[in-house]
């Protein structure tokens, strides 16, 4: 019998050194900035690490909406919010690389089978169509 797949995951546990509280800042346009602050476990902030801020944005795509996001290197609301136009704009170029970069992959990766099957020769059974049996 075969083994339940519950018994071989492990069990999701959180880190209570690496708590965050989350907060969303947006201009309602363009995207989204999310400060992540670090708190200890009974909610109080932990002053001992540093605020972390990360943008959000989205780009169109013809396969539907792709959900960009990136860290923004900032210390402040202020900073952060001055540094999101060229990291998103860095993020859009890196997505639109790896779209690039797959397209081209799965393009050379379709194979066309050459030759015939079982004896048969190329064309299958002596037919003159194009479509070739592997």
């Amino acid at each position: 019998m075969a083994e339940r797949p519950e018994g071989r995951l492990p069990e999701p546990k959180m880190d209570a050194n690496a708590l965050y509280r989350e907060e969303v800042y947006t201009d309602r346009q363009i995207g989204t900035i999310r400060a992540l602050i670090p708190v200890k476990t009974d909610g109080s902030p932990d002053r001992a690490r540093s605020t972390l801020y990360v943008g959000e944005a989205q780009i169109y795509t013809t396969m539907g909406t792709l959900p960009l996001s990136f860290e923004l290197d900032a210390s402040t609301l202020t900073e952060a919010v001055a540094k999101y136009a060229p990291a998103a704009k860095e993020a859009v170029e890196r997505a639109v690389h790896e779209l690039e970069e797959m397209r081209r992959q799965a393009a050379s990766s379709i194979v066309i089978p050459r030759g015939g099957a079982g004896g048969l020769p190329p064309g299958g059974m002596g037919g003159g169509g194009k479509i070739q049996l592997p």
